[in-house]
């Protein structure tokens, strides 16, 4: 299936609006103004991913949420290590110099964070839609991003070859940090949310 640029605008308003979401449940949880610039959205392939995020070697936090209901598919959160050290530091003090130092506590928080992020990202797509969705428990994991995306490949491979890329800046204070979003409905989902707006695939 090939989607025209009509449907790519659409996935990129979609993107932007579930971005905005999560972007204010964030500033909440950290009690710290952040902004961001409106989000890049794209369709991109596998390796594109994986050179945009920095290399297949390099070490990233990913948050895995499958969602289901009146459309399913999974979200794969992307964090690097400059957008942990915020999160961690915000809410517990500490300073983040290595992955191989994080501990339970930092981890069931940047799961916890990763879970109210993304919550917020599919509550704001539902109600766009009027389309009931839940989301499961995030599955958090700690590797390389090529590693990542290659299970996340083997398991979602019917979504397609490309998936929908979402890459977001934020300020705080004085500080610029990225996270990357990867939306991969399933190909009967897309179609459910692309007629939703009144364009057919």
């Amino acid at each position: 299936m090939e989607l025209n640029d009509l449907h790519i605008d659409v996935l990129k308003e979609i993107g932007n609006i579930g971005a905005g979401n999560a972007a204010t449940s964030l500033s909440t949880m950290l009690s710290k103004r952040i902004d961001m610039n409106v989000p890049e959205v794209s369709l991109l392939n596998y390796n594109d991913v994986i050179e945009s995020i920095g290399g297949a070697e390099n070490i990233i936090v990913g948050i895995l949420v499958s969602f289901e209901g009146d459309i399913d598919g999974v979200i794969l959160f992307l964090l690097k290590k400059e957008f942990v050290h915020l999160i961690l530091n915000s809410l517990l003090g500490t300073e983040l110099k290595s992955f191989e130092e994080i501990s339970e506590m930092e981890m069931s928080a940047l799961s916890e964070i990763g879970n109210i992020m993304v919550s917020s990202y599919v509550n704001s797509i539902s109600s766009l839609t009027n389309m009931k969705i839940e989301i499961t428990v995030p599955s958090l994991n700690i590797d390389m991003s090529g590693a990542l995306l290659d299970a996340v490949t083997a398991e979602f491979s019917e979504a397609a070859d490309r998936v929908i890329f979402i890459k977001e800046k934020y300020f705080c204070q004085d500080e610029t940090v990225y996270s990357h979003m990867l939306l991969l409905p399933s190909m009967t989902s897309l179609g459910i949310l692309l007629k939703r707006f009144g364009i057919d695939i």
